[in-house]
Order: structure tokens, then C-alpha cells, then sequence
């Protein structure tokens, strides 16, 4: 039986490299943003550090279990289609899969007893979908390199 992505990317032996490049692409599809959305992802990734230089590090290794967990049904369709590249499917279910990965941020925001924690992600949620829905090449990407 193959092992689920969570196990098979979050081994001892492969998780400080996963949880680095997912760290490199997340602060490239930031990087990449433009207009005013752009500016205040910028701004708000700027922020985080200055408040805690690890957090985008604590944060990614904290989600990542959850966020493996909700790709896996599609992996295992990418590995079972023999064809193209994981990316490509992501992409071609993009909405799908961006509500199935924001539901792990939904239900962590639902759960928070800050009010303005829950205020400011309801705020961010609307973008929030269109910003996960560009990531996934690159989460594609991530995911089938660390993968096979």
C-alpha cells in the first residue's frame, strides 16, 4: 500500500525540505501579487515576520498535515491517470480544490475565541479563494517533487 502524502512528505527524512519549499512558494505566490490585494498580502506577510520570524514556518508545518490530507483524494486520482502532471489536475479542479483546502482555514477561524481574528479572515476569505486557485501549479508542483 502507498502512504498517504502526509506520511510520505512529513517523514523525518523528508519534511525539512518539503516544509522549506512550501515556505519558498508561498512567499513567491505573495511576491507575485500585484495591485492592492498584492500590497496587502505583502503587507501583511511583512507584518507576521517583524512579529515572529518563524511564524510562517510554524504555520506551514502546523497546516500541512490538514492541507495533505485534503489533497490526497486527488493525488491518488494523479498517480491512478498514469498522465500529466499533478499541477495540471489541481488546476483543472481548481474550484474544488481551493474549498476543500480553505475549509481547513474555515473551520480554524470558526474555532478561534478572537473576535478580530474571525473579522479580519472574513474579510480576507472572498480573495482568499482566488489567491489558493493561482498557488496550485506551484502546489502541484511542490507536492509531486517531494512525492516521487
Amino acid at each position: 500500500m502507498v502512504a498517504a502524502l502526509s506520511e510520505s512528505l512529513l517523514d523525518d527524512t523528508k519534511r525539512a525540505a518539503f516544509l522549506s519549499d512550501a515556505q519558498e512558494v508561498l512567499e513567491a505566490e505573495v511576491s507575485d501579487k500585484g495591485g492592492a490585494s498584492g500590497l496587502a498580502l505583502k503587507g501583511g506577510l511583512a507584518a507576521a515576520k517583524k512579529v515572529s520570524p518563524t511564524i510562517i514556518s510554524e504555520a506551514l508545518a502546523s497546516f500541512s498535515p490538514k492541507f495533505l490530507e485534503q489533497l490526497q483524494p486527488y493525488w491518488t486520482e494523479f498517480q491512478a491517470s498514469g498522465s500529466g502532471s499533478f499541477a495540471d489536475l489541481l488546476v483543472s479542479k481548481s474550484d474544488e480544490v481551493a474549498e476543500s483546502l480553505l475549509a481547513i482555514t474555515d473551520a480554524r477561524a470558526e474555532s478561534s475565541s478572537r473576535p478580530a481574528l474571525k473579522k479580519a479572515y472574513s474579510a480576507l476569505r472572498s480573495s482568499a479563494k482566488k489567491h489558493v486557485e493561482e498557488a496550485l501549479p506551484r502546489v502541484g508542483d511542490l507536492v509531486q517533487k517531494h512525492a516521487q
